[in-house]
């Protein structure tokens, strides 16, 4: 997971190779799309030379910066993972069998120490993207303290060390054994604070949007509050106050 070395195992090579074909598979999506690079990075609120740099392999996003490309090239966590960059271009894979070995988990390396390991689902009527999140000590979904917003109900349970969740203007210290529950449109950031590593499950609920205009695709990406560098509510959980 995040700040591990995976070494010479077969599946520490395939993490490795799903990350490494993540720049790629943004760059197939957005040209599929009929997307410019500064169009697109102008609705993710990243730079053009960022975005070049991740589809180059040369960067690694945050987990800000990739749900900010993501949402505006109408993607969902599993389309990044699996390679399914459009509705009905690729079969679904992961939905074949009712059980995903550990071996076979697809997982993503980002920026600021986080990886998504893919967990099983399969398709419905309700899109669900579910991956088990790693954050290596004091990594965080984004590192210039800019909160995030996307489409779907996020669900998560705290698996074992410790995780500041900032939604919007309140701070929850979240410790294993703690679960949540919130809007994703709602603007979050999480941060490792610790020295330990800190994993959880995550669950997002029709977080795969799709949008019918570029207008609308607007509303979902980076933001940042007035006073980002401190926290404007309470501290819920005791802990840290702030991300």
């Amino acid at each position: 997971m995040a700040g591990d070395e995976p070494g010479t195992t077969t599946r520490g090579r395939e993490w490795r190779g799903v990350t490494g074909k993540l720049g790629q598979r943004i760059r197939e999506a957005r040209l599929a799309r009929g997307m410019s690079l500064r169009e697109t990075a102008a609705l993710a609120g990243v730079s053009p030379s960022l975005l070049s740099q991740v589809e180059t392999g040369k960067v690694q996003p945050s987990v800000t910066t990739l749900y900010a490309v993501v949402t505006c090239l109408d993607l969902s966590v599993d389309d990044i993972l699996d390679h399914r960059p459009g509705a009905g271009s690729l079969p679904d894979s992961r939905s074949a069998h009712p059980v995903q070995r550990a071996a076979e988990a697809p997982a993503i390396t980002m920026g600021d120490g986080v990886t998504w390991q893919g967990l099983a689902v399969m398709p419905g009527p309700d899109h669900v993207d579910g991956v088990l999140a790693t954050y290596a000590p004091r990594a965080s979904s984004s590192g210039r303290e800019v909160l995030t917003r996307h489409a779907g109900v996020e669900h998560g349970y705290v698996l074992s060390g410790e995780l500041t969740l900032r939604l919007e203007s309140e701070t929850y210290v979240l410790r294993a054994g703690d679960s949540f529950c919130f809007d994703s449109m709602r603007p979050h950031l999480y941060v490792n604070h610790t020295d330990e590593e800190a994993r959880g499950i995550w669950y997002i609920v029709n977080g795969s949007p799709r949008p019918a205009s570029t207008d609308d695709r607007v509303g979902s990406g980076l933001v940042r509050l007035e006073g980002a560098g401190s926290v404007g509510g309470g501290s819920v959980g005791g802990g840290h106050d702030g991300a």
